[in-house]
């Protein structure tokens, strides 16, 4: 069973919805995409809006993967750079697979399409990402490709006295 990937989906309501109820539970079962759990949907809702907006505007694209069920199983998103001496490399962020597939090698199929799509883009020579450190996404990340190239040490903070580092990791597509 693998997952069917689609760059620029139509964002429907079902999308829109899935790609909601997917951020919530990635959040809740300790995905360190952007919240800290308990998180309720209408906590990430308008983080998901932001996201769209850029969307409409062009500055962001979205990878998304469905299930065989057609469910919304894995996500990531592209962000472009708009300074002009950085316009040949972009971020990858909002990554996330679906805790129901943990451990089916979906990260790594997320992450090779995600590459896959990238070097089909005008220009672009590289993807940045960056991730939590503390939970050992950076080994993970790495053994997709990635090389850590910088580390700024307790720059997340997740709680009082829980400062994690963030880990500034690339993969050159050239």
């Amino acid at each position: 069973m693998a997952l069917t990937f689609t760059l620029d989906p139509a964002v429907t309501p079902a999308l829109r919805d899935g790609i909601l109820d997917l951020w919530t539970d990635v959040s809740n079962a300790g995905g360190a995409v952007g919240f800290v759990p308990p998180v309720e949907r209408e906590t990430v809702r308008p983080e998901l809006v932001r996201h769209l907006v850029q969307m409409a505007e062009g500055r962001t694209r979205l990878l998304v993967g469905h299930d065989p069920a057609g469910e919304v199983a894995a996500t990531a998103f592209f962000s472009f750079n708009t300074h002009r001496l950085q316009t040949h490399w972009l971020t990858l962020y909002t990554v996330m697979v679906h805790p129901r597939h943990q451990g089916r090698g979906y990260g790594r199929d997320l992450l090779a399409a995600a590459a896959e799509q990238a070097r089909a883009f005008d220009g672009i020579d590289a993807i940045r990402l960056t991730c939590r450190g503390g939970l050992g996404l950076e080994r993970f990340y790495d053994s997709c490709g990635y090389k850590e190239v910088g580390r700024i040490p307790g720059a997340i903070r997740v709680a009082p006295d829980d400062d994690r580092d963030d880990i500034i990791m690339l993969l050159p597509l050239t």
